[in-house]
């Protein structure tokens, strides 16, 4: 196919359900509602009445929603056969808001790899969700969710994928596998390139001092307790800033896993110097770090050396 489709809506389903959360895009504002498009159904066209902005007595349109921005709506009402679909921003709760901004951000992700597969070999994007998306969405609720399963294993997720085959005006004569090796290459590619996880680094910032006699090596003690807390997946490492601060790192998958080692390796190091009459201050608890975070401190360390 010289120039595929590559516009088709991110679900099975044509249209929304009522009371369904779905993201919408702001088009434009009229004295009769906002015009938006529903991102997760091929930017289909829905509108806000005035009366479901806010309960509140609306003095600007302006300062409640915008052209240009994204965010969750619930449906009102579905007029299948002329297309119309009616929206409230006013009942969309805290909960939905979560929801609707984690289910959206799984199905773009979905979508832009789906895309990007089929442009690749030149097939229409909706073919390729007849024959691979819709079908994992049915049987694991989320296609993102079955990607996760493909990164590590895609024969056990995709080898089950089937679609019955036969000559055109003829009867079904045999079921063949729904994606080309090919196709499955490059999809297996995009999902490994896209979703396989990244380590994070998670650091907390703390001050130990100890005045007693031999209080350095109660001090190192303690840091060696910390390090202690450490595991192959979750490895806790300690540098000195300088006297008294101390940084503590490590690098995991799990996040959560590496904000509770760290936390409980500060409440060791806490408790193994006080038995020193030592004290312990944490100046930053544990939490994820990026770039401009390690350059600081790099440069933090490096202007106490030129200082010592």
């Amino acid at each position: 196919m010289a120039n595929p489709n590559l516009e088709c809506r991110m679900y099975e389903a044509k249209y929304p359900e009522v009371d369904m959360a779905v993201m919408i895009q702001v088009h434009h504002i009229t004295e009769t509602g906002v015009y938006v498009s529903l991102l997760e159904y091929n930017n289909m066209e829905g509108i806000i009445p005035l009366s479901e902005l806010s309960r509140r007595r609306i003095r600007s349109v302006s300062s409640l929603i915008k052209v240009g921005h994204q965010e969750p709506a619930i449906v009102l009402r579905v007029n299948k056969e002329k297309g119309y679909i009616d929206l409230s921003k006013k009942t969309v709760s805290e909960e939905d808001v979560q929801a609707c901004e984690e289910q959206y951000n799984k199905s773009k992700l979905v979508h832009s790899i789906m895309r990007h597969v089929a442009e690749i070999h030149s097939i229409d994007v909706e073919e390729l969700y007849t024959t691979i998306g819709w079908p994992l969405y049915r049987k694991y609720g989320h296609a993102y969710e079955a990607f996760k399963l493909i990164a590590t294993d895609p024969d056990s997720i995709l080898n089950f994928l089937t679609k019955e085959a036969g000559p055109d005006g003829e009867e079904v004569t045999k079921v063949v596998a729904a994606v080309t090796e090919d196709v499955k290459d490059t999809l297996v590619k995009n999902i490994r390139h896209r979703m396989m996880p990244q380590p994070v680094k998670i650091r907390a910032d703390i001050e130990i001092r100890c005045y007693q006699f031999d209080g350095v090596l109660h001090i190192q003690k303690a840091l060696r307790k910390a390090e202690s807390f450490g595991n192959e997946d979750c490895p806790v490492k300690i540098k000195l800033v300088t006297a008294p601060l101390y940084v503590l790192t490590t690098q995991t998958l799990d996040k959560n896993q590496g904000i509770s080692v760290l936390t409980n390796a500060i409440k060791a190091c806490s408790e193994e110097i006080e038995k020193y009459k030592g004290k312990l201050v944490i100046k930053e608890a544990a939490r994820v770090v990026g770039e401009r975070e390690d350059k600081l401190l790099a440069e933090q360390m490096e202007k106490m050396w030129l200082q010592n």
